[in-house]
């Protein structure tokens, strides 16, 4: 029972995700989380100030039903089916983000830094989340869709632009995370 509380290797999660994929392209669906955000807009009565929320809610039930899937499976992955959710990082990237600020390196899931409640006691802090939120929403508006919609569905339907746009999303997180990050958080 204790390999449940491991994470999967990717040999049955890869093939997973392939099922997933190959059944939702058999039933005509494509995958993505950030139509959701559209979906809840819709939901909420945006469609009487933009023709954009002007759609179909509940052609996208299923996928609404993906994504409260998601949620309430990583509860119970995070809460039930886990040993360590400490990530296992090279001591290197360690040493580097202590010399950054973030003293919850190798010892959290996540910086507390930016995602615990301290988070909310700085106005930085606060600034870049808001403003990082508003640059991913774009990006995913801008771009037709987000990471998991255009690297996992959109691959997989061989599209050239999901290509294009994953290769973006790659480029644009190195440059954050090696040219902006340490700019941002340069004690």
């Amino acid at each position: 029972m204790n390999w449940i509380l491991e994470p999967w290797p990717w040999y049955i999660s890869g093939p997973l995700i392939a099922l997933t994929m190959f059944t939702l392209l058999y039933v005509g669906k494509n995958f993505g989380m950030s139509s959701n955000l559209r979906t809840m807009c819709t939901l909420c009565g945006a469609e009487k100030t933009s023709d954009f929320f002007r759609i179909d809610w509940k052609s996208q039930k299923w996928n609404l039903l993906v994504m409260v899937g998601a949620v309430i499976g990583g509860f119970i992955a995070s809460q039930y089916l886990s040993n360590n959710q400490i990530p296992d990082i090279n001591p290197d990237t360690i040493t580097q983000l202590h010399d950054l600020g973030f003293s919850s390196a190798g010892t959290s899931y996540v910086p507390d830094e930016l995602y615990g409640n301290q988070a909310f006691q700085s106005p930085k802090t606060l600034i870049i989340l808001l403003l990082g939120g508003l640059l991913v929403g774009f990006g995913a508006r801008y771009a037709g869709g987000c990471t998991s919609g255009h690297s996992i569905s959109g691959i997989s339907n061989l599209q050239l632009p999901s290509m294009i746009a994953t290769i973006g999303f790659f480029i644009g997180g190195l440059i954050m995370i090696h040219l902006l990050f340490p700019l941002l958080f340069n004690q």
